[in-house]
């Protein structure tokens, strides 16, 4: 684990299209601290446009420009980044310590987490730091009615930057907020105003603190973030007819709950649940993260999925806190609290589903 906290961070920005990333990024890197950034950037097509409105781009800058990320170029990916590490331990480009990765506005998220987590090379000198999804604050309400990506996006997040928030009426700032807290309850969101922000409230999301070389799981995890949620589910301002189901809510399809169990966890028949939860509903599994207490074992394991892949469990120093319960956050698509919690019980005999809280009711 101390190995970990040598890997460089790796920041994911997406958000959909015309959400202000090209934007953020170029105010960002004008900033002194935002200097030691290497930044890989895609552009959907042969003409990767968004280069050119990076300020002072460098050889830290590398454009794919090959097709999107999350699919056609994920190879080109984990040479880009293999490469970049090559270059900097030959330093033939400055000592950089941090990776911001742009996608194109159309990506999901979940492949581009797949090649961080599961490439060996990659894994070896590279750890996730969080992911970071921009937000139209004039537009966004109607992209997440008409646009499954944008939904995909926002409910992944470990940091949500509302943008455009100095030209957009400030009611419906107000209410895209809400629906973005009940999609994504434990995602801080940042509104921004000019594409302008601090960089320490989009990074430093992961499980490691690069800086202090000790664990920050509980701002990783955030499960308190859950807890009341439901109650207030349905207490929001729809533009929609309750009676009618508007096919176009597409967060209406997707769920995010903590759960928090009591009884330390026999750890085989955990591994077993989750692989068989990864191999028949994986697709649905936008996320899962949590905070396990193993039987026999005196400090907690994190884990951490996307889809049907799980990193390795890490074994961390100490608990977080005096609260010795195992907690488990999931963010699914078309997947209930109710079914997880049965295979809970149906496969990990003696291991008692405590209180948990669904954020979406």
């Amino acid at each position: 684990m101390e190995a970990a906290d040598e890997r460089l961070p790796v920041s994911l920005l997406t958000g959909f299209l015309g959400s202000g990333k090209s934007t953020l990024l170029s105010k960002l890197l004008r900033r002194d601290d935002m200097d030691r950034t290497a930044v890989v950037v895609n552009e959907f097509g042969e003409v990767g446009l968004d280069h050119a409105l990076i300020a002072h781009s460098s050889e830290n800058t590398v454009l794919l420009s090959s097709g999107c990320l999350c699919c056609t170029v994920r190879s080109d990916m984990v040479d880009t980044l293999r490469d970049l590490y090559l270059k900097r331990a030959r330093q033939e480009v400055p000592e950089f310590q941090r990776v911001v990765i742009e996608t194109t506005g159309l990506a999901d998220p979940a492949p581009i987490l797949h090649t961080l987590m599961s490439d060996p090379l990659i894994a070896a000198r590279y750890r996730l730091d969080g992911v970071v999804t921009t937000v139209d604050a004039v537009n966004g309400w109607a992209t997440l009615d008409k646009q499954m990506e944008s939904v995909k996006q926002a409910a992944v997040a470990d940091r949500i930057l509302l943008t455009k928030t100095d030209i957009a009426d400030p009611l419906r700032a107000a209410a895209l907020t809400e629906r973005l807290r009940r999609l994504n309850p434990a995602a801080p969101i940042v509104p921004a105003a000019h594409g302008e922000v601090a960089p320490d409230r989009l990074f430093g999301a992961g499980l490691f603190d690069p800086k202090r070389k000790t664990v920050d799981v509980q701002a990783w995890l955030n499960a308190e973030a859950y807890a009341g949620q439901a109650a207030h589910a349905h207490g929001h301002n729809h533009d929609h007819d309750h009676g009618k189901p508007d096919v176009n809510r597409h967060d209406d399809r997707v769920g995010a709950f903590c759960l928090f169990v009591d009884e330390p966890f026999d750890w085989d028949r955990l591994a077993y649940w989750l692989d068989l939860l990864a191999a028949y509903r994986g697709e649905d599994l936008l996320r899962i993260k949590g905070l396990i207490n193993v039987k026999g074992e005196d400090r907690p394991v994190a884990i951490h999925g996307v889809q049907n892949l799980f990193h390795p469990p890490a074994q961390l120093e100490a608990w977080p806190d005096d609260d010795r319960r195992s907690r488990i956050v999931f963010i699914t698509r078309d997947l209930d609290r109710a079914t997880i919690e049965e295979t809970l019980r149906t496969v990990v005999s003696g291991a008692n589903a405590g209180e948990s809280a669904n954020a979406n009711g």
